[in-house]
């Protein structure tokens, strides 16, 4: 099992990009784990359109008359803001080349996200296996958490995605 800090730029060309962000199905090993960076801070702008894009009508997500009355004193980020954000943190080093998002399951919200706060992300591989029916293809399941800041635990959920096997020269 590795531990491995990915970095959204890398300064050291496109060689470094293809060992981070070039990945295949053959690259990834049950046990690693991709530290996803750099963070994301939740902005106001954020919040209001994405709630609204969404069409939550749950004053809680924009209203803050009526979130300084509820238990967490000011608006809460909808978790459907915050699912995708912590999501898209995620792709470029694991899911970048996949052919399709195959589901989302046991997606848990286990802390209120507050506009302001920085969210990070870390994707452990749970599990490979080859396609039995596309050749040169298989699924790969991954468990991402999102944190806060002081790594405060907000988000989990397991994903899982059809990747192709490996690179061909032509594609280097």
């Amino acid at each position: 099992m590795k531990n491995i800090s990915v970095r959204a730029l890398h300064p050291l060309g496109r060689q470094r990009y293809r060992e981070h962000y070039d990945m295949h199905y053959d690259d990834f090993s049950i046990g690693d784990v991709y530290e996803h960076w750099p963070g994301r801070t939740i902005t106001e702008a954020d919040c209001y359109w994405q709630t609204h894009l969404h069409a939550n009508p749950h004053p809680l997500h924009f209203e803050d008359e009526y979130a300084a009355q509820t238990e967490f004193g000011r608006v809460v980020v909808s978790s459907l803001v915050t699912l995708p954000l912590v999501h898209a943190m995620t792709v470029a080093s694991t899911s970048v080349n996949a052919i399709a998002n195959l589901g989302w399951e046991h997606i848990r919200l286990s802390a209120p996200v507050y506009v302001g706060d920085t969210l990070y992300a870390e994707t452990e591989v749970l599990d490979k296996r080859l396609s039995d029916s596309r050749p040169g293809q298989g699924i790969v399941t991954v468990r991402t958490r999102g944190y806060k800041s002081e790594k405060e635990l907000v988000m989990t959920f397991e994903r899982s995605f059809l990747i192709v096997k490996n690179a061909t020269e032509k594609d280097l």
